[in-house]
This record gives structure tokens, C-alpha cells and sequence, in this order.
């Protein structure tokens, strides 16, 4: 998997922060065969008012450059009601914001960075909004470096969803 990330110029956002958490979130989808093969970090150069999550500004700022997903954009805070540190638009919940889909949006300050990336991802790959309560489970509501193992029946959604949406390339066999 080929992941974009964007933050933007003038943010609180480091890349080495962006980077470092993406790849810690890799080793936690590695239990289901996936791999992050790249990333490519985008710093956007946008008015302030883009910094922020908020679906009818973000949906005007994804008209405007090119995120193909699985895209992370890492902003200041939200502006939407309810508020989340982090909020993954898959296919299933795009269809009245369909330029959002494939996207995870992070408010700066969110905890366990590596494990709400890991979280969003699986949301995005698997196309699913779908939470466990298992303990112990990385799709636990509440993301926390003790919630980060995926059940077999988890992993095989979101390889087979993230194949079947061009997210992921297929697993050789």
C-alpha cells in the first residue's frame, strides 16, 4: 500500500511526527499481511481556514489537488459536529461527500498517534465503520496502545475490500 499524507505549511504538524507514527501504524497492519510500501508526504501550501477538518471545506479543498487513497491529512482540529481526533471517510459513508472518500483526517494532539492512524486505516481499507468491543482489539472505540491486534475475519475484510478498491495491491500467493 502507497499511502499520501498531507499537512500543511505553517501547522503544528512535523513530518518526522507524521512519518515516524505512519510507520509504527504499519507494523500494527502487518499481522494482516499488509504492507506499506511507500508514503509520500505533501506539505499544502492553503489559506488557514483549510487547516481545519470541516466536510464542506475539505470536500472544496479536495477539489483542488489530487489525494488518491488511502490519503491521511493531518489538520489542526476539527470544526465538525461531532467532534473526533480522527474521522475516516470510506466508500460506504462518501455518497453525499464523495471527494472525501478513501480520506483520514488527524487533529493534531490526538493520542496514541500510531494506533488512531492504524485504526482509521483499517476503517478506510475495510470500508467499514464498523467498532469491537474485544478486548484488546485495535477496533476498539478508544484507541490505546492496548488495543492493537485485528481478528482473522477483521484482517481478511480489509485486505479483501482494500483489493477490491484499488487500495491494495493483492497478496501473491
Amino acid at each position: 500500500m502507497h499511502v499520501k499524507l498531507f499537512h500543511f505549511a505553517g501547522s503544528r504538524w512535523r513530518t518526522d511526527e507524521i512519518v515516524d507514527a505512519l510507520a509504527r501504524a504499519a507494523g500494527l497492519l502487518s499481522a494482516c499481511g499488509v504492507a506499506v510500501t511507500g508514503a509520500q508526504v505533501n506539505e499544502v501550501e492553503a489559506p488557514r481556514r483549510f487547516h481545519f477538518y470541516f466536510t464542506p471545506l475539505s470536500r472544496e479543498l479536495l477539489r483542488t489537488i489530487a489525494a488518491p487513497g488511502p490519503a491521511v491529512f493531518f489538520v489542526e482540529d476539527t470544526r465538525n459536529d461531532p467532534a473526533f481526533d480522527a474521522e475516516a471517510i470510506g466508500r460506504s459513508n462518501s455518497a453525499n461527500r464523495p471527494e472525501l472518500a478513501d480520506t483520514i483526517w488527524v487533529a493534531y494532539g490526538t493520542r496514541d498517534l500510531p494506533y488512531a492512524i492504524a485504526h482509521e486505516l483499517v476503517h478506510v481499507l475495510s470500508d467499514s465503520g464498523e467498532h469491537s468491543e474485544e478486548p484488546g482489539n485495535l477496533m476498539h472505540d478508544e484507541t490505546s496502545p492496548q488495543n492493537s491486534r485485528l481478528s482473522h475475519a477483521q484482517c481478511e475484510r480489509l485486505v479483501s475490500a482494500g483489493v477490491a478498491h484499488g487500495l491494495l495491491e493483492p497478496i501473491a500467493k
